[in-house]
């Protein structure tokens, strides 16, 4: 499982869902790719991201299986990975 996590530097609730992120990365087998909004804007473009930051996008082989938009904690990004973990 892969996590796009699209942020920014002036975005508080993407410091909270950093903090998350570190966790998980520390408890699962996950890759999480942060781009900036700001200064990566041509990859951040492939993603058609809104106005609400950070986005969190969950990839599973090739595909797109979930995107989490707004600030989120540990519990909410463990859920997503737990419903596509393999089994």
């Amino acid at each position: 499982m892969k996590i796009i996590k699209i942020g920014a530097l002036w975005c508080p609730a993407c410091l909270i869902t950093n903090n998350a992120l570190d966790k998980i990365n520390k408890n699962y087998d996950v890759e999480i790719v942060s781009l900036d909004y700001d200064f990566d804007e041509e990859e951040v473009s492939k993603y058609n991201v809104g106005e609400t930051l950070p986005e969190l996008i969950f990839i599973k082989g090739d595909k797109e299986v979930k995107r989490l938009i707004g600030e989120k904690n540990y519990k909410d990004i463990e859920e997503v990975l737990k419903e596509y973990e393999e089994v």
